[in-house]
């Protein structure tokens, strides 16, 4: 869980929060609690059939940590190879799914609201 500490930071151990289904596979959510900080952060398991959906009203930057070498992105109707250590930025509106099993750090903002998670 994220823990807020009597100092002035937040720590967050990935290893303790729990996975939570979403359209991609499974993600880990930190500081959604935090006022200070006005997104959340993912890591987020990528799976085969991930399914593609947009939000209205969060915008998220994927940082690609692991990927296997027949990675894709589809933004829209493009479908783009990627690779560990890139990183795209996704606005509002973009319809969006990865191909193929990866691993990925997700910056949402504003913070992640499950309830913007539209799939087509």
């Amino acid at each position: 869980m994220t823990e807020s500490t009597q100092k002035k930071y937040h720590l967050a151990d990935f290893a303790e929060i729990p996975g939570t289904a979403c359209p991609c596979g499974t993600a880990r959510r930190a500081f959604a609690d935090v006022s200070e900080f006005p997104g959340t952060l993912h890591v987020t398991e990528i799976s085969e059939d991930a399914e593609l959906h947009y939000h209205k009203k969060l915008t998220e930057t994927y940082y690609f940590l692991e990927c296997g070498s027949d990675a894709q992105m589809q933004l829209d109707d493009e479908i783009i190879p990627v690779h560990a250590g890139m990183a795209v930025v996704i606005p509002p509106g973009v319809r969006h799914r990865a191909l193929g099993s990866m691993k990925i750090i997700n910056i949402v903002f504003p913070k992640f609201d499950p309830a913007d998670e539209w799939v087509d």
